[in-house]
């Protein structure tokens, strides 16, 4: 342990071959640097150092930003920076308290805090920390002549704690009363728990009660000035006032509305960064369930409660409810003892029937609930909500269990053999894989001539909406995060789990995103199974055009090197943010995208891109290499996908591939 702090590991040799200054956790000490790409993560709270609510990131492109911690850090998750784009690769706190933001080349740096003196004191020990309440703070601590300590707080930022975004949770807002933030719901919202008011809010009406109402008179508007939020609205048009409050209220998705200079801003729930605006002209718009959960769990109650009971003194009283008692005790035990008979009579006949059709396998195999279609017809409310259409039938959007489980319905068209052949390949593998960038099968059914598969809800869409269809494109680490979360899950499907799978459509329409935007594969409608130490021949092209391997056409045997093909394909749409064939494109050698990439790669032309603020050149150019390398034509010349987890992870190094024929 070093004076300064540092905990160093050295070999026999006297080598440095470990040292904590290289992994700070909440805080960073005087001569220890904070390099690009590093993070300081706040502990939970002040006696629990597990991970917290907030990180302070130093980025790439020379900005110190601070974050709420599970966001894809955008500019709008940002609630405090320094605005110094360009201007450095490190954070440094120095020996007399000032803490910059330094490059190679420069002498000094540009502050970010710094200290009343300058010079340098072996008895005074700074420390810079990011704090559970998602305040950077810098101190100082002294050691005196007599050996007392003092600990003094420095400089701090930001400045009010009710500009820490996401510090009173969801659904919620910070006011300052008597210089300490104080956290209040928005309305038509409760406290998750009233005891941690920090944790956020919850909305006390449900969904179901806004989409089952035959008029508005179920939920009201509720007018706030002076409130604002940075949330993306999901709608936005021009209106007048009135128009907006209206649209909102008959828009079930509305959690409330924002009018502002003749534009309404709708969201839906939940909002994450509602403030207080002092001085703002905007009005906002909630929308408030007149009767709560809370209320109408408790007139259920009452309703339920049984009447008082009513005390008699007559002997002949007593003796006739004596009477019923023992003949109701007597009928209900009969009737209770046929029921079962029925019921264990009926689920014999049943397992016969089963064992017949040969499907008794199957059901002990899965360890999946078995739904009946009653169940999923109600719980989609008649497959009302469509999210999608795929080869093998259309997904709709349903909810369990009182509304507290969204879930995605896939509802399989095809009933000929060969289409409930493929149900039941993919029951087989789905069921028996489990990886956290797989889409989750919940269940199925089976009944009669029915044939459905229930899966986890992905709240946010797919990849290709992520990618196509939004102004916004993600930003460089969430997108390096995304490649590595694919490869990940379809290594596990060639590699890890029981029966490898080929998944045989890789394309970001079937990579969805959680509600934490990480990815997941979907839809094993086309999967196959391999049979261990063989390879099982396709008869028909599956996929789709432009992610298919050339193989695909040569009527040869289709191994695991046809998702590499896909994936290498659809890395390079994640790398340049557009799709693999553009014919909007202003000159003629970009139509292509494979080919235009390794034309800039071979050319060192990448960085005149403008693909975001924070791309790492290195690693972009480490990404086109491993993209071209899995797009070769040759299957035997692609690399497996644990060698492209390796190479994106920086385990292995990866050598300029050749020019793909294909491309």
């Amino acid at each position: 342990m070093l004076d300064s702090g540092n905990l160093v590991l050295y070999n026999e040799h006297s080598d440095v071959i470990w040292e904590s200054f290289n992994f700070p956790t909440d805080t960073i000490l005087g001569g220890q640097n904070l390099y690009a790409g590093g993070e300081l993560l706040s502990s939970a709270s002040t006696t629990n150092l597990s991970t917290g609510r907030f990180h302070l990131k130093m980025q790439y492109d020379g900005n110190l930003v601070l974050y709420p911690i599970d966001t894809i850090d955008t500019s709008v998750d940002a609630y405090w920076n320094t605005a110094t784009f360009g201007s450095g690769t490190h954070l440094y706190l120095n020996y007399t308290g000032r803490l910059l933001i330094l490059n190679n080349t420069m002498a000094s740096g540009i502050p970010v805090f710094s200290s009343d003196s300058e010079s340098e004191n072996s008895s005074i020990i700074y420390r810079a920390t990011l704090e559970y309440d998602g305040i950077f703070r810098l101190y100082s601590h002294n050691f005196d002549s007599n050996g007392a300590y003092t600990t003094s707080l420095m400089h701090y930022a930001p400045k009010s704690q009710c500009e820490v975004k996401s510090f009173c949770g969801l659904n919620s807002y910070c006011t300052m009363n008597d210089n300490q933030p104080y956290c209040s719901c928005l309305p038509g919202t409760v406290f998750v728990n009233p005891n941690q008011r920090y944790n956020g809010c919850k909305r006390n009406y449900t969904e179901e009660l806004c989409k089952v109402a035959e008029e508005t008179s179920s939920y009201n508007i509720t007018d706030m000035e002076k409130m604002t939020w940075d949330d993306f609205p999901y709608f936005r048009n021009s209106m007048s006032e009135e128009d907006c409050r209206k649209s909102c209220l008959q828009d079930c998705n509305c959690a409330g509305a924002l009018y502002e200079s003749g534009d309404c801003k709708k969201v839906k729930f939940p909002v994450k960064y509602a403030k207080r605006l002092e001085g703002d002209s905007s009005k906002v718009f909630f929308k408030v369930g007149l009767k709560s959960v809370e209320s109408r769990n408790q007139s259920i109650a009452t309703a339920m409660k049984p009447p008082p009971v009513v005390h008699k003194t007559s002997k002949k009283t007593v003796m006739l409810i004596c009477v019923m008692s023992v003949a109701f005790i007597t009928c209900s035990s009969i009737a209770i003892a046929v029921s079962v008979f029925f019921i264990s009579k009926s689920r014999v006949v049943k397992a016969r029937m089963r064992l017949g059709g040969g499907n008794l396998g199957l059901a002990h195999e899965l360890t999946l609930r078995a739904f009946s279609y009653r169940e999923l017809k109600n719980a989609t409310k008649g497959f009302r909500e469509e999210l999608g259409k795929g080869s093998f039938g259309a997904v709709y959007k349903g909810t369990l269990y009182k509304g507290k489980k969204v879930i995605a319905v896939k509802r399989l068209e095809k009933l000929v053999s060969e289409g409930e052949r493929e149900f039941l390949t993919e029951m087989r593998s789905i069921g028996k894989t489990h990886h956290k960038n797989l889409v989750r099968l919940l269940g199925y059914c089976t009944e009669d001539s029915q044939r459905l598969l229930v899966y986890e809800y992905m709240s946010n869409g797919s990849l290709a909406d992520l990618l196509f269809r939004t102004e916004r494109i993600p930003n460089w680490s969430h997108r390096v995060k995304i490649a590595l979360d694919i490869a990940r899950g379809i290594l596990y499907l060639h590699e890890e789990c029981e029966a490898p799978i080929i998944h045989c459509d890789i394309k970001p329409q079937n990579i969805l995103m959680d509600d934490f935007w990480n990815a997941k594969i979907s839809d094993f409608g086309l999967a196959k199974l391999l049979v261990p130490d063989q390879t099982r021949t396709f008869t028909i092209v599956r996929g789709t055009r432009g992610y298919l391997a050339p193989e695909w056409h040569k009527n040869t045997p289709i191994s695991v090197k046809a998702d590499v093909y896909s994936y290498g394909v659809m890395l390079l749409e994640i790398v340049f943010c557009r799709r693999n064939v553009e014919t909007n494109v202003s000159r003629p050698e970009e139509v292509l995208l494979s080919n235009w990439a390794y034309e800039l790669l071979v050319e060192r032309e990448l960085d005149k891109l403008d693909l975001g603020e924070d791309v790492d050149l290195q690693n972009l150019e480490k990404m086109v290499m491993v993209g071209m390398w899995c797009i070769q034509d040759e299957p035997g010349i692609r690399p497996s996908m644990k060698s492209v987890v390796l190479m994106l992870e920086g385990i292995t190094d990866v050598s300029v591939p050749p020019h793909p024929t294909s491309a």
